[in-house]
């Protein structure tokens, strides 16, 4: 199957400032994809382009389409959960059900109540009436009810607590996600979400530094605990990243030899969280 989204050299600047620089990358089809990056990095302007909101450099294509030129038509298969939900004070909760069912013809309306059932959120009340967490529940319900290819998600979870994100990470899999739909997503809290990715994407200063599978981080990629002792040694062996920890050193290697490093010290595969930071500490050109 071709890939849902595949950017070669996608490239945005507003005026002098490079916001992506030349990023190519694809996502495949059932995927859950997190686009990662500190502030600023670029997250958002590619988003952005993929979803034809901005004009852009390069070649994009999203479901087959171009983004720019193609936008009505592909925003029938893509539901897209920005980082700041607005829905207007007055709107009653039910009653934004039923517009946005009356406007796109791949709504589920029976999917959207049964999210807003979970968040005991009453169908009654009007956005005006409501926490900003339980405003971003009712944005996340509506456009998870969008019977959707491709689902993208902006920092989906600002403004919600812990256990609203969680609910909301739960119903995102069991009830959203199949071999049929893609996910990609950005947030800053890696932890709470890369148990669900399949690939990442890190993105550094408008470029992409990383682009893998989960499975395949694990092969590519090793962390070492060493010993005081042994350090010298092991720095001897080209990581890319260090940092202290308890006594120890912890060092960070692509690609290398498992073999000449096992006698130095403690090996674990990397959690996505600190690859993100080693790689953009110390591995991102």
């Amino acid at each position: 199957m071709p890939p849902v989204i595949e950017a070669r050299d996608l490239t945005k600047r507003y005026g002098s400032v490079l916001a992506v620089d030349h990023a190519s990358f694809a996502v495949e089809p059932g995927r859950i994809v997190g686009l990662i990056g500190p502030n600023g990095a670029g997250k958002t302007s590619i988003l952005r382009a993929v979803l034809g909101l901005t004009r852009y450099e390069g070649d994009v294509r999203v479901l087959g389409r171009d983004p720019w030129r193609e936008r009505a038509a592909l925003m029938r298969d893509v539901s897209f959960i920005p980082d700041a939900a607005v829905l207007p004070g007055w709107l009653r909760i039910d009653r934004a059900v039923d517009f946005v069912a009356a406007i796109h013809p791949h709504f589920r309306r029976d999917r959207t109540r049964t999210m807003l059932a979970k968040t005991q959120i009453p169908l009654d009340r009007r956005v005006r009436e409501l926490s900003k967490g339980m405003r971003t529940q009712v944005h996340l319900a509506l456009a998870m009810g969008i019977d959707a290819k491709l689902l993208v998600l902006d920092e989906p979870t600002l403004g919600l607590d812990l256990l609203a994100r969680r609910a909301f990470y739960d119903l995102l899999v069991e009830d959203f996600m199949d071999e049929s739909r893609t996910i990609v997503l950005t947030t800053h809290q890696v932890e709470e979400v890369e148990n669900l990715l399949t690939d990442v994407l890190f993105v550094h200063r408008g470029r992409i530094v990383l682009d893998g599978s989960i499975a395949a981080l694990a092969t590519r990629f090793v962390a070492l605990s060493v010993e005081p002792a042994r350090l010298a040694e092991a720095r001897a062996l080209g990581p890319f990243y260090e940092r202290r920890t308890l006594g120890r050193s912890v060092l960070y290697y692509e690609g290398a030899d498992r073999a000449a490093l096992a006698p130095l010290g403690e090996l674990q595969a990397p959690d996505v969280a600190d690859l993100f930071v080693a790689k953009l500490s110390g591995g991102a050109s």
